[in-house]
């Protein structure tokens, strides 16, 4: 389902907040969202939403396509389409419809996370071809990182494309994106934008949290670390951590956690995502940490991990600190073998 002009109209107001100057250019933007059920359909005129990607690899150059329709030179972008599910899902189609870069080859960048970057109205000459006459485009625009270091190969769209060019920032076609990508301090270097703790209690055991069942979320009933996405203002990385924390399961209070790697996995929405993985030593009761989100929380033991769905990642990381530790030192005291629960048996 597309996404709904409240939906739209939370976003514009969010970014107004980051840019108040812009109020009088977004006024009949909202005014639209107020009175139209489809704001990112075509068919809705005089004025729609639409959807760009601003991809910007670590030369801090961002990705042009010459658009064979118009003659223009512009980042990859569009209407949206019924199977988008947001905003955001509009940009990432239309650069992998239009430069065969998929989801999975990007990032978001630390300093907007899945915000847009600009906001712009642009006048659009009549269409005759598509019946469409003169009308305005409100142009959503978000910014990606590249996650590998190399600037990929693209696959143009020869229908409507006829070349692509990377440009630097300060030749960016469009006069607000660019000031936006110089006051936004975007380097394209990709940086963690999730925390999740590896919390052990010294002994061998190590928590995991079982996930609800649901498509829409991350790891869908599965076992996983504690831990979540950054949101803005939270200052740090640790700070996202302990906020996730406070919010799945209150009862649980970390002390010190230290740094321990970095993962890369995939997002619902298919991005790459890099996650923070920080490590901690807790003896408490999970009965007692009052789980507010998914299904249970439960101590286990690496011997035990096959027997759950986890991924292997995870799997991976759990058997390679649990090693570390043995290399240091051995428990003098083990803690009693976790029982695993009833619902894992058979």
């Amino acid at each position: 389902m597309p996404p709904s002009s409240d939906f739209i109209a939370a976003v514009t107001r969010a970014y107004l907040d980051r840019h108040p100057a812009e109020h009088a250019k977004l006024a009949p933007l909202l005014a639209m969202l107020a009175t139209t059920a489809e704001p990112a359909s075509r068919k809705t005129l005089p004025a729609h939403v639409t959807c760009s990607a601003v991809v910007i690899n670590h030369d801090r150059q961002v990705l042009h396509i010459h658009h064979k329709a118009t003659g223009l030179t512009l980042c990859p972008g569009g209407h949206g389409e019924e199977a988008d599910t947001s905003l955001l899902a509009t940009a990432l189609r239309e650069v992998t419809e239009e430069a065969g870069i998929p989801p999975g080859a990007l990032c978001l960048p630390p300093q907007l996370l899945d915000r847009p970057v600009d906001i712009d109205a642009n006048d659009i000459d009549p269409n005759p071809g598509k019946g469409e006459g003169a009308h305005q485009h409100y142009d959503f625009r978000f910014a990606f990182y590249l996650a590998d270091p190399a600037t990929p190969e693209t696959a143009l769209q020869e229908q409507e494309v006829t070349g692509c060019e990377w440009r630097p920032f300060d030749q960016v076609a469009s006069p607000s994106l660019r000031a936006k990508l110089h006051a936004a301090g975007l380097d394209g270097r990709p940086e963690p934008v999730n925390a999740s703790a590896l919390i052990h209690d010294g002994t061998g055991r190590y928590l995991l949290h079982l996930r609800d069942n649901f498509d829409h979320i991350w790891t869908p009933g599965e076992f996983s670390l504690l831990g979540g996405g950054a949101e803005p203002g939270d200052g740090s990385l640790e700070a996202t951590l302990r906020r996730e924390l406070a919010e799945e399961a209150p009862g649980l209070t970390l002390g010190e956690v230290e740094p321990l790697t970095v993962e890369w996995t995939t997002g619902v929405d298919g991005l790459a995502v890099p996650i923070q993985i920080f490590t901690t030593r807790w003896q408490g009761d999970p009965q007692a940490a009052d789980l507010r989100e998914g299904v249970l929380l439960h101590w286990f033991r690496p011997e035990e991990l096959h027997r759950l769905r986890l991924r292997d990642s995870t799997r991976r990381l759990i058997h390679a600190h649990h090693t570390a530790l043995l290399g240091r030192a051995r428990p003098s005291r083990a803690a009693p073998a976790a029982t695993v629960p009833a619902l894992f048996d058979g």
